[in-house]
């Protein structure tokens, strides 16, 4: 059992018979949401925490499955007893969103009116859908506001939209390696990895589950490139450098370099458990996200509503969402004089440095949480 891991967990479903209107205009006449607690809440309900996850995560967040004790949460390192989302004070929440893969409404969810899965006729989700999905499993645990709402990356906007829509239900928002909106070279690399899924013979259009086949080649291709922007340069030049595999060969096409050899690995082994229509409908609500949008482009007064107080965090060789992109979102709090704090941590991880078991890390977010009342 990992130390101090809130040990076994069991996965929950929400099942809301009420219909949802997202915001592509198509209605959901019931939905539901995997989700897991951890911790106890509160008699006043006051002490609860909602994770939101990035683009390939889901309601697993800690603790272990008795039947796969080796299934563990991917935010364990920092939810649990003792740790710095400490499950002895909070009430902890994980959700999968909508359009997800592993047990929420998505396009491998059957679609009430056919019969079958939804597949490409399941339509795209924005991060405010998840939001007011996510309101409604609030609704039904009996908690009103959140002490806190923390995410990294794609679940770092979605906690500051929390603070926008919903602004009353949150307390803190701990928005974490992330940005207020994409750039055009994030949206690029978000195209080419959807043509990779769209284009692999296997897709069917988005309608590979009747054919009983999946595109894997393509969803491999898709987590490669992803992968790369997930690690920095000095990462991926300390671990893998030029070094060539023992059997590599020569003046050839096959895998002779030992970051070839990592990325196949890592393309196979996520083709093998996500849904390739999830994908491409992760990557289109990142793409969307634009709160400043509505407002002229002016960041500031989108968050003008916001009640919450924040802890903005970001890593030095981030370069997918870099520091720069968190400033945007620290500077457009101050001119409001919402309460803030940033932290820059000089990290070697890259991106990928928010889900890290980094000892400075973990004691600024500590420290931040030690400070939110329960």
């Amino acid at each position: 059992m990992p130390e101090r891991s809130i040990g076994p967990v069991t996965a929950r479903r929400f099942v809301c018979a009420e219909p949802i209107t997202l915001a592509a205009g198509v209605t959901l006449p019931g939905w539901e949401l995997a989700y897991e607690t951890y911790g106890t809440l509160n008699a006043a309900r006051s002490n609860a925490v909602l994770i939101c996850h990035a683009l390939s995560g889901h309601h697993h967040v800690a603790g272990y499955y008795t039947d796969a004790p080796k299934n563990i949460g991917w935010w364990d390192n920092l939810i649990g007893p003792g740790k710095p989302l400490d499950t002895n004070r909070f009430f902890v929440v994980g959700v999968n969103n909508l359009g997800g893969c592993h047990g929420s409404t998505g396009p491998s969810s059957l679609n009430p009116a056919t019969g079958e899965p939804w597949g490409a006729d399941f339509p795209v989700v924005t991060v405010s859908d998840w939001v007011r999905a996510q309101a409604k499993l609030a609704d039904a645990l009996g908690i009103e506001s959140w002490a806190a709402v923390v995410g990294g990356s794609l679940g770092g906007m979605q906690a500051l939209q929390w603070t926008i829509d919903l602004p009353e239900r949150v307390r803190h928002a701990l928005v974490i390696a992330a940005a207020p909106r994409l750039t055009a070279e994030n949206i690029a690399f978000n195209d080419v990895a959807r043509q990779a899924i769209i284009t692999d013979p296997e897709f069917h259009g988005g309608n590979f589950y009747r054919h009983n086949v999946r595109p894997t080649r393509g969803l491999r291709l898709a987590r490669m490139l992803g992968h790369i922007t997930y690690l920095s340069d000095d990462q991926m030049a300390e671990k893998f450098g030029r070094k060539r595999r023992p059997s590599a060969g020569s003046y050839g096409f096959g895998v002779e370099f030992e970051i070839e050899s990592y990325l196949r690995y890592q393309g196979d082994k996520f083709a093998g458990w996500f849904d390739a229509n999830t994908y491409l409908l992760m990557t289109k609500a990142l793409d969307y996200f634009d709160p400043a949008e509505a407002h002229g482009g002016d960041l500031a007064t989108a968050l003008a509503a916001a009640r919450a107080k924040f802890l903005v965090v970001a890593f030095t060789t981030d370069w997918r969402f870099s520091p720069a992109r968190s400033r945007e979102i620290v500077n457009a709090l101050v001119k409001n004089k919402h309460a803030v704090s940033y932290s820059e941590i000089t990290s070697p991880h890259g991106h990928d440095a928010f889900l890290m078991d980094d000892h400075y890390y973990h004691t600024v977010l500590a420290a931040y949480l030690r400070n939110v009342e329960t």
